[in-house]
């Protein structure tokens, strides 16, 4: 079984603790910039820096943890139908920020011109939100060093063809954030989970 988790920086050496109590007493070694940990019973935790940072130093935990430093000025898009969250953050502060919601209509069970109608309508009030999206996006977001994303890729995708915002796609780091409509407590855990080691772990548990 593969599984991936985000984990705080202030978590990441009780999370190891936890893992050895599991698992038994690992093994430490650093892989292609990751933190490597192999348990006595085949146990595999597989630990990445954010911001797409490469790890190249001692492989113990604490010196990983010391490792972890957000930009000093980084960006949240969260993008879907029903709505949208932008932010600028330094380190873990949100400096800037703008939430909206848009109503986008739902699907009809009516068929011919009404579904037609209600096609054109619930299309046309996407482009309302994701242009309401990118103009935030394009006031907020510019002098970033790396950008969070999340919520649904077409939008997100669609968000970031804006002429204004095209740079930004190259700023572009994991994780990919799995959101719900967009509300300020959506937001705010966006940036914890922006700045929070994924460990991925393989073991044989069911």
């Amino acid at each position: 079984m593969t599984r991936t988790v985000l984990v705080p920086r202030e978590r990441v050496v009780r999370w190891f603790t936890n893992f050895a109590a599991r698992h038994g007493s690992p093994d430490f070694a650093v892989e292609s910039g990751r933190l490597l940990a192999s348990a006595p019973d085949g146990s595999l935790a597989s630990a990445v820096l954010p911001f797409g940072c490469s790890y190249s130093g001692p492989a113990d935990v604490e010196s990983f943890a010391d490792a972890i430093t957000p930009p000093p000025r980084w960006g949240v898009l969260l993008v879907r139908k029903g709505g949208f969250a932008v932010a600028t953050v330094a380190a873990d502060r949100i400096t800037g920020s703008k939430v909206g919601q848009r109503h986008v209509q739902g699907r009809t069970k009516a068929g011919g011109q009404s579904q037609q109608r209600f096609a054109r309508r619930r299309d046309n009030q996407a482009r309302e939100a994701y242009q309401a999206a990118a103009d935030h996006a394009a006031r907020i977001l510019p002098g970033i060093a790396a950008l969070i994303c999340g919520g649904d890729r077409p939008a997100v995708e669609q968000v970031l063809t804006d002429s204004r915002l095209r740079s930004l796609a190259a700023l572009r780091v994991e994780p990919w954030l799995a959101v719900p409509d967009p509300r300020r407590a959506v937001l705010e855990q966006a940036v914890v989970d922006g700045c929070s080691v994924a460990i991925t772990v393989a073991s044989d548990e069911t």
